[in-house]
């Protein structure tokens, strides 16, 4: 990925958890406003493809998570705190290339969704995509929903030691509470319908694909992540030429990119070594 953030990096947008909130916020507004409005915005292939509303390609982005009350301000708080934090150590370019990879595996989903009621149903798959009533039918199971718990089991991936108080009283590590989530899901995929299959399916690609590129080496601890910031910053105003240098053989990433660079939590300061090093070099206090 490091090719394209050089090229594309600088269009990443900061701050995407906030933009997010900012997107719901808009979709309350339109709910509260007009409910019918807010059908003009799902994600529904047969109006783009029948009736040219590529805006839906977008704004079903606009569509809250769930009705407006003071848990929802608490759910929308906390997924703030984990997708920043998650921008923070991964970076805007990568934090956002997650996000987008969701969304576009959502589209992505409702696609392949549509085109199998259709081959199998014919016209009455077609029509499981109009309107029944005042709301559709198979659109309005397309949203962040599934996006914004992606972020959370990126959290639990990353930080998986990490405490938070269950409740506000039970203290529960995070990962645990990945696992059992993930458990939910498997279990609602396996006895789910079709369309709960294609659901989640789509809207936790992203994840899964970021679980299997990493293969476990995105764990670190907030420390660590904290000192890799100010890592950062010391590269950023030396202006080096490589982000990543071994403290012992003086190896970077650019001399030696099959390399892997990790930060010591054992030694005194931002001290940086390469695979071959970092269990094997003398802490420094």
């Amino acid at each position: 990925m490091s090719g394209f953030e050089k090229k594309f990096g600088k269009y990443a947008i900061k701050n995407l958890s906030l933009v997010l909130i900012i997107c719901y916020a808009i979709g309350y507004v339109l709910e509260w406003v007009s409910p019918w409005m807010l059908t003009f915005f799902y994600l529904n292939p047969y109006e783009i493809i029948f009736h040219g509303q590529i805006w839906r390609l977008v704004s079903w982005i606009l569509i809250p998570p769930s009705g407006f009350d003071f848990f929802t301000l608490l759910m929308l708080y906390f997924y703030y705190s984990l997708g920043t934090t998650l921008e923070r150590t991964w970076g805007t370019y990568r934090y956002n290339v997650y996000i987008f990879s969701g969304m576009l595996f959502t589209i992505l989903g409702a696609f392949l969704l549509f085109g199998y009621t259709v081959l199998i149903g014919g016209e009455a798959g077609i029509a499981l995509w109009g309107i029944y009533g005042d709301f559709y039918q198979l659109a309005t199971r397309f949203s962040t929903y599934y996006v914004n718990m992606s972020i959370f089991l990126a959290f639990a991936s990353t930080y998986p030691n990490m405490q938070v108080m269950l409740f506000f009283m039970i203290p529960v590590r995070i990962k645990i509470l990945g696992i059992i989530y993930g458990a939910w899901l498997i279990y609602q995929f396996i006895l789910g319908s079709v369309v709960d299959k294609f659901v989640i399916a789509a809207s936790l690609m992203n994840f899964i694909v970021f679980f299997v590129t990493g293969r476990g080496r995105v764990h670190m601890t907030p420390k660590q992540a904290k000192r890799r910031q100010e890592f950062k910053r010391e590269v950023k105003k030396s202006n080096r030429n490589t982000r990543h240098k071994c403290a012992i053989c003086g190896r970077t990433e650019e001399t030696n990119p099959e390399l892997q660079f990790r930060f010591c939590s054992k030694c005194n300061g931002n001290y940086e070594y390469c695979e071959e090093h970092i269990f094997t070099h003398t802490h420094v206090q």
